[in-house]
């Protein structure tokens, strides 16, 4: 909410500025049709507002109202009103909002090199998730002592590290210590049994890039557990719900394209 609360001025300025160059010159108060102008000028956004890229502005599907990909948020198309939540389309019953956040999760997890992550997996997987986890959370603890469950189904477990107390804590420190150890995934599951690790610091870790990706994507706890469609599953699950719970989202359709305007 903090973020929102800075990031209005801006919104609202760049709509106005791309709305205005084509609002007629008159001192009627009627507002004008919804244009499109903002979207195919989507450059004065980029310029206004930290971290917003052109391409990050679109038309979102209802008339008038555009979707701007900062947390995914909603500004009408006169720079007046921004607006947070999740846009349904009733007669499908379908979420487009959560759908656009799958594709945007995909991406900036595909991102990351599996070289930068600790994978437990089967010889064959059916399933592949990617699990942002704390060396120190209990839930963390309790998935992984099942991970031979997880693998036996089927499922592959890809971690990347969020220590959820931030950076200089004893839990990061923890998580960069397994980084640094020559055997990472024996070094993991000693950590999370509680076990002291004696690694010595090996330079530049993953930890603060995969901690900046774990809040980009809105993360709230760990264990935060996301599919390959990018969907959020959420937190811990027993082995055989988790299973079932990636069954049904295998089935989720795709979600819109990032470049759609």
């Amino acid at each position: 909410m903090k973020r929102l609360r800075r990031l209005i001025p801006a919104l609202a300025l760049a709509a106005a500025s791309a709305w205005a160059t084509d609002m007629p010159n008159s001192s009627s108060t009627a507002v004008p049709a919804p244009n499109p102008a903002i979207v195919s000028n989507a450059d004065a956004a980029a310029a206004t507002i930290p971290g917003v890229k052109k391409e990050d502005v679109r038309q979102s599907p209802v008339p008038g109202v555009f979707e701007v990909r900062r947390d995914i948020v909603y500004m009408s198309g006169d720079g007046q009103y921004v607006f947070t939540g999740d846009l349904y389309n009733v007669p499908t019953h379908s979420n487009l909002t959560e759908a656009h956040r799958r594709v945007l999760r995909q991406k900036l997890i595909e991102a990351i090199p599996e070289s930068q992550m600790v994978i437990f997996s089967p010889p064959q997987p059916k399933y592949t998730i990617t699990v942002f986890t704390d060396v120190d959370c209990a839930y963390c603890r309790e998935l992984h002592r099942q991970i031979a469950d997880y693998n036996r189904l089927g499922v592959r477990v890809r971690y990347i590290f969020y220590p959820r107390t931030g950076p200089n804590t004893e839990s990061w420190h923890k998580a960069e210590q397994v980084w640094c150890s020559a055997d990472r995934k024996a070094a993991l599951t000693r950590a999370k049994l509680g076990q002291a690790l004696d690694a010595k610091a090996c330079g530049n870790t993953p930890v603060q890039r995969e901690y900046e990706l774990g809040k980009a994507i809105g993360l709230e706890g760990t264990p935060g557990i996301v599919a390959s469609n990018g969907a959020m599953v959420g937190g811990y699950l027993p082995p055989q719900a988790l299973v079932e719970e990636l069954a049904q989202q295998q089935q989720q359709p795709a979600g819109p394209p990032l470049a759609q305007q």
